[in-house]
């Protein structure tokens, strides 16, 4: 051999190992962070490539950037990356909608109630008032308004309806009944119309009273509609959210979601339940579950409520309330119509997923779902919130393999009033987050907003510390019950995968899935307690397109 040629291939060989050799195309490469894959082995890793919107490869920085020449390389700068974040229960459309009405949320009185919408409607001088999150529990006097005080005399002539934080009561004036037809000898069947002691209503309305003066108020026109979707998604990948789980829909909303989504305006991803309302059921079972091959936008389950919320008294209870004994709620679904409609989803082929707030609630849902599923099964039918659970019902989760979706926000919102609700003993059985998690061994985790706020941050903070904003209670609320770190990471990612069948492309950084990634400035299974509040997302990507950007290059803050 001519020990030039030798020579030469030595060279060669010590450049393409030194230098790099880039012999496959990405068309994204990050590098230089932590990266939290949270696969099969929950390893780390330090660099992936992207190609055609799912991850290529993972590992080690140097492999990788030896391994592939991209179109684009982003140098991380020590930043952490999680699988996109996803919220297993949320309305993004009713959120987006809220956009357009008076913003009542953290009101700490009915007269700051009454001076926001005041102002609201001087900006929207016709048609009606409109306001969202209103919560009495945040008032002085804990009562629930009446509309005969203040509310009548500041609108004479103009309906308003004001709905609750939690959804499921609203407070409306006089003007707006009177339209709907409401009056203190009308009944509906799964809602109240509370009254004053001279039999007057005051105006607020529960549950399915609610809904039926709901319907009475118009729709925002397509085109207002869309803009507020859009700014809605806007927020949403902000906070570093990439798929989220919309707990009830309609045909016109998911239609206006699929226009959004295809003309790039509404980058995030959906798994739709459908509403328990005859237009959307007569609608979408007839056509068996919608499985977008593009993962944009999935319709395959069905939403339906059992009661309604905790802090409205519409949680059905297997006793009376506490802080009102004559009172156990309100069941929103007759026993035997909810099981012919339940058996009617299962032929469809659809997931079940039932509102379930309330321990008779619970009950009554897990003894249709144990008749209809009869053991073990992979139908991963759902109960949505389950915040009080009877001891002798825990077990029928893992029974007939029932998945409990929670949101943590809720018990760190409730905490300071739930022991009134529930009384000393009882309130041991609510927001027990971790003993769910051991019905199956995983447990997704939402906000519900807009009942709660969108950050999926608030959500992990409030499963592992179990503490408001301000650090309160010093000890955790029920802290027994929190999860630690990594099932709570889970628990927004590869768990809220798998409650909805998209384990097999979403919730973990790996070679195929789907390139949905959240940049973090700081690793949220290591830093302090105190320090998880100020975690920032830097960058959310889906699908491999960077979707938000919190500034340019990624400064990253010391743990």
């Amino acid at each position: 051999m001519n020990p030039c040629h030798s020579i030469s291939a030595l060279a060669l060989l010590a450049c393409l190992a030194g230098c790099g050799f880039q012999g496959e195309h990405a068309d994204v490469v990050l590098h230089n962070g932590l990266i939290l894959t949270l696969d099969a082995a929950d390893s780390e890793a330090q660099a992936l490539a992207i190609r055609d919107g799912r991850i290529l490869e993972v590992g080690a920085e140097r492999a990788i950037l030896n391994k592939y020449g991209a179109d684009r390389q982003v140098d991380l700068k020590g930043a952490v990356v999680v699988p996109g974040l996803m919220d297993a229960h949320a309305h993004f459309v009713g959120y987006a909608d809220g956009l357009g009405a008076a913003d009542l949320v953290g009101s700490t009185s009915e007269s700051e109630v009454l001076e926001r919408v005041s102002a609201h409607a001087a900006l929207f001088p016709e048609g009606w008032v409109v306001g969202r999150g209103w919560d009495q529990n945040d008032w002085v006097d804990t009562d629930f308004p009446d509309r005969h005080q203040r509310l009548d005399a500041l609108f004479p002539d103009r309906p308003v309806l004001l709905e609750r934080v939690d959804g499921h009561a609203v407070w409306a004036n006089g003007v707006a009944l009177e339209l709907a037809g409401l009056g203190p000898d009308t009944r509906i069947e799964g809602g109240a119309l509370l009254q004053d002691a001279d039999g007057r209503l005051t105006g607020v309305l529960i549950d399915g009273a609610a809904d039926s003066l709901q319907s009475w108020v118009p729709e925002a026109d397509s085109t207002l509609r869309a803009g507020y979707m859009k700014e809605a998604a806007r927020r949403i990948v902000a906070a570093g959210l990439t798929h989220i789980t919309d707990a009830g829909l309609g045909p016109d909303d998911v239609a206006a979601l699929a226009a959004l989504q295809a003309s790039g305006e509404v980058p995030v991803r959906f798994s739709v339940m459908v509403a328990d309302r005859p237009d959307a059921l007569d609608h979408f079972l007839p056509l068996g579950p919608q499985i977008d091959t593009a993962g944009m936008l999935d319709v395959r389950a069905v939403k339906f409520y059992m009661d309604g919320a905790l802090g409205s008294r519409g949680a059905a209870l297997l006793e009376p309330y506490a802080d009102s004994p004559g009172s156990s709620g309100l069941f929103l679904q007759d026993a035997e119509a909810y099981k012919e409609k339940v058996q009617r989803t299962k032929e469809a082929g659809f997931q079940v997923a039932t509102h379930c707030i309330g321990d008779a609630a619970v009950r009554r849902a897990l003894g249709v779902y144990g008749e209809l599923l009869g053991g073990v099964n992979d139908l991963r039918w759902r109960i949505e919130h389950a915040q009080v659970v009877h001891r002798n019902d825990a077990d029928a989760f893992a029974q007939y393999t029932v998945i409990p979706s929670v949101q943590p926000t809720h018990a760190t919102s409730d905490m300071y009033w739930a022991g009134q609700r529930l009384g000393r003993n009882r309130v041991r059985r609510a927001y027990m987050y971790r003993t769910l998690q051991e019905q199956l061994g995983w447990l997704p985790l939402g906000t519900d907003f807009p009942v709660e706020g969108i950050s999926p941050l608030r959500t992990y903070y409030a499963a592992v510390a179990r503490k408001d904003v301000e650090g309160y209670p010093e000890e955790g609320f029920q802290a027994d019950e929190a999860l630690d770190r990594l099932s709570a990471l889970k628990g927004m990612t590869g768990w809220a995968a798998l409650a909805c069948f998209r384990e097999q492309d979403l919730g973990q950084i790996a070679a195929g899935f789907r390139a949905d990634l959240t940049v973090l400035d700081r690793n949220p299974l290591t830093v302090p307690v105190e320090a998880l509040l100020g975690t920032e997302v830097l960058q959310t990507w889906i699908g491999g397109a960077q979707v938000f950007e919190r500034k340019p290059g990624l400064a990253v803050s010391s743990p």
